[in-house]
């Protein structure tokens, strides 16, 4: 049964999900259930009913916690869990069985794909884990933390998650979008956008990240307005090669719009770039995602209206350390329809479910999108994404691991699904990249400026 965020069920909703005024920071004595019965970052400590889910015990913190202590950064990730063998395997046949704990958009995919499409369901790992001052700084701000005016950004918060004890659905999508990631890391990714009988080009990317919002010690008045720095590069084919994207995305977009701008080296010029937001095409995606759907759910939450839902068990990819391998070649993964399932792994987890419903008067390809978000890291894991018939329209997907070196959960591949042109695209493949996510490079604001473009970008 679904349980509400006010401790009730889901009749409470007219309470504490519907507000639409900005929220107030929570008390001392809910934030003081941090650490106690609930993690660090507002998870519940506890396992399920069912011991299903275990408790959490603090997580996979270090190389040596996940059983590589010799573990390096940019190294490919080795599996904690490689002889672990599927619990079962949901299929078309079966689905109905478990229909409880699956998304809308798992069951449409089983119903699409009833011959190939299959979820292989492991044991469940609680293997989040974030730096101690993460741990600290959420619940210094849980009882400062607020939203700006209409949602649209967030106050009184630095360096941790804002929202550890969320009241609102808009909450749960700044805790992810503020969720410790890293301070800053690079990452040479493909991008394949594959067509219904499974031809793609595999576009190449270098991307680099600077979150500044998450620095230690950083502090709110000195960040500019910015959560984060973000540069994407296009490395191959060569007929996209060279153009370059540069965001600055913002913390209170209330009062600024992210900040973005493209070089081309057409043209050799930098230019800013407005349209890089909401339903605009992503990069090179060919029209498979939107620029709101990179890193599943990005940018201003102001077009639509968001409802929290309440909590529920769901299977929902985690620890994809299989399908991170660089054992696997691209072929290997990359199949007509979907994914070569047998490389994906689903876990039962609690998640958070969240609706957003496109506000009257704007505009957006998705009518309504229903998240899935992590309790223990605030990554959103999955997302149904529905058209303006009100029809689903395409599924994604957050398939995560732990990156236990820093320590942080993010994602190693992310898919959009369509299931009206049975074509997906496929975004951050690393399995044939001589480097995995590299966490110990060194980055300044002044890397992220407009006039360092045009000195980076070739043709």
């Amino acid at each position: 049964m679904l349980k509400s965020a006010c401790g009730s069920l889901v009749t409470a909703l007219a309470l504490c999900g519907f507000m639409n005024a900005a929220s107030a920071a929570i008390s001392a004595q809910e934030a003081a259930r941090l650490g106690a019965d609930l993690t660090p970052l507002g998870g519940e400590k506890a396992g399920n009913a069912a011991g299903t889910i275990p408790a959490w015990d603090g997580g996979l913190g270090s190389p040596a916690t996940a059983g590589f202590p010799s573990f390096k950064t940019g190294s490919h990730h080795p599996d904690p869990f490689a002889n672990e063998k599927p619990l079962f395997t949901i299929n078309a046949q079966n689905a109905n069985q478990h229909a409880t704990n699956l998304t809308e958009g798992h069951k449409a995919l089983l119903r699409a794909y009833k011959d190939t499409y299959v979820m292989n369901v492991y044991p469940s790992h609680r293997t989040a884990a974030h730096p101690q001052r993460i741990y600290d700084a959420t619940k210094r701000i849980a009882t400062t933390a607020n939203l700006a005016a209409n949602g649209n950004g967030v106050n009184g918060a630095v360096e941790g998650i804002p929202f550890p004890i969320p009241k609102q659905g808009v909450e749960i999508f700044w805790n992810h979008v503020l969720r410790y990631r890293a301070d800053a890391a690079t990452r040479s990714i493909g991008q394949a956008a594959v067509t219904a009988g499974g031809d793609y080009t595999l576009v190449k990317f270098h991307d680099e990240f600077y979150v500044v919002y998450s620095l230690a010690g950083a502090k709110e008045a000195e960040l500019d307005n910015v959560i984060l720095y973000f540069i994407q590069e296009t490395v191959a084919p060569a007929r996209l090669a060279g153009e370059i994207l540069l965001v600055h995305e913002t913390l209170d977009q209330s009062k600024e719009n992210r900040r973005a701008w493209l070089y081309n080296p057409g043209q050799r010029r930098v230019r800013r770039a407005p349209n890089v937001a909401f339903d605009n095409p992503g990069t090179a995606a060919d029209n498979q995602r939107t620029s709101d759907q990179f890193d599943m759910y990005n940018g201003s939450p102001e077009r639509y209206d968001w409802k929290l839902v309440g909590k529920k068990e769901i299977y929902v990819p985690y620890n994809a350390y299989k399908l991170n391998s660089n054992q696997l070649k691209y072929t290997d993964i990359l199949k007509a329809q979907h994914i070569n399932q047998d490389h994906a792994r689903y876990e039962l987890h609690r998640v958070w479910v969240v609706d957003s419903t496109l506000k009257a008067g704007t505009d957006h390809v998705y009518k309504r999108r229903t998240l899935y978000v992590d309790e223990d890291s605030w990554q959103i894991l999955a997302v149904d994404c529905y058209d303006k018939r009100d029809q689903l329209w395409r599924v994604q997907e957050g398939h995560a691991i732990e990156y236990y070196e820093l320590p942080t959960v993010w994602t190693t591949l992310e898919l959009v699904m369509d299931l009206q042109n049975r074509r997906y695209l496929a975004l951050g493949l690393q399995n044939e990249e001589p480097r995995s996510y590299d966490f110990t490079v060194s980055r300044t604001i002044a890397d992220y400026q407009p006039n360092a473009l045009r000195s980076r970008g070739t043709r």
